[in-house]
């Protein structure tokens, strides 16, 4: 099945919309700076989820499938994974926007608040008011335009849990949802994929922790979790390695102590996670931490 357009391909079209900075922060999330005037943007059934924060002006712009004035710096726009939008602008404006796949939003709602991936709900924004969200989104728009991946990345994240934490906009369906796994299993699922991940992790031996067939933890899984076991497992590892390269350890053991092959599998796999390799990443957080050393030095 192709895949369906994002809001930044929709835009990337357009002759009048410039793109001012692109990051990709893996695992097929980004944030981007636009900047547009004097144009007409349609948003049909868009894959991912799109969230979106004025930076300058917006006054101009209209969405024209609903009934809104125009919006204003500061102002939130959320445009949920395939819901179809058309917009009017006339003044020139900048926004940031965070673009995240469905199954990562999921995965961060489950992660977070130990709670099934399918109560997790994206809602609707066309110009709301968000105190909680817009620092965040203004954190994630100054590290996009400095090439800042771990501060966007960080970013990002927050601008998810303080979505989801709003009670103006939701995040969970307040009625419980059915199959899936019971939240007991969860807990010893994710408890010996933890206690495991210097090893190999094989499917029958997690469907066997549950009682249940690889084909029915498989998509038992997904559903709890947002994402299937081996992406899961995926993460965990680089959470763990993330969390180890903030020692002295090398990182070919770092590597082996996460359960990979070796150290340019470790490698490969941090690259699409995080959109940086583990040196790199290794050097950002001591100048980091050089930094707030020399801060309150």
């Amino acid at each position: 099945m192709p895949s369906l357009p994002t809001v930044f391909n929709s835009l990337s079209a357009s002759p009048s919309a410039r793109v001012l900075q692109h990051l990709d922060l893996g695992s097929n999330r980004s944030a981007a700076i636009w900047a547009n005037e004097r144009d007409r943007m349609s948003y049909e059934r868009p894959g991912g989820h799109t969230i979106s924060l004025y930076l300058a002006g917006g006054t101009g712009t209209r969405r024209l499938d609903i009934d809104t004035a125009g919006g204003w710096p500061g102002a939130l726009c959320i445009m949920p994974q395939g819901q179809s939008s058309e917009w009017d602008i006339t003044d020139a404006f900048r926004f940031v926007h965070l673009y995240i796949p469905d199954d990562q939003a999921r995965r961060v709602f489950a992660e977070t608040f130990d709670r099934d991936a399918r109560m997790m709900v994206m809602p609707e924004v066309t110009f709301g008011d968000a105190p909680m969200l817009a620092p965040v989104l203004r954190d994630l728009a100054e590290a996009t335009l400095v090439g800042d991946h771990m501060r966007a990345e960080t970013a990002g994240i927050a601008a998810l849990v303080r979505l989801y934490d709003d009670p103006r906009y939701g995040g969970a369906k307040r009625d419980g949802v059915r199959g899936g796994l019971a939240p007991h299993l969860c807990r010893r699922l994710r408890d010996q994929i933890e206690a495991d991940l210097h090893r190999t992790i094989r499917l029958e031996d997690l469907a066997r922790l549950v009682q249940l067939s690889e084909f029915h933890l498989q998509r038992m899984f997904r559903a709890s979790f947002g994402i299937s076991p081996h992406a899961f497992v995926g993460h965990r590892r680089i959470v763990r390695a993330r969390s180890l390269l903030k020692g002295v350890e090398p990182i070919a053991e770092i590597a082996s102590a996460c359960g990979f092959s070796s150290q340019s599998h470790l490698t490969r796999a941090f690259r699409t996670a995080t959109g940086m390799t583990p040196g790199a990443y290794r050097h950002r957080v001591g100048e980091g931490r050089h930094g707030t050393e020399d801060a309150t030095a």
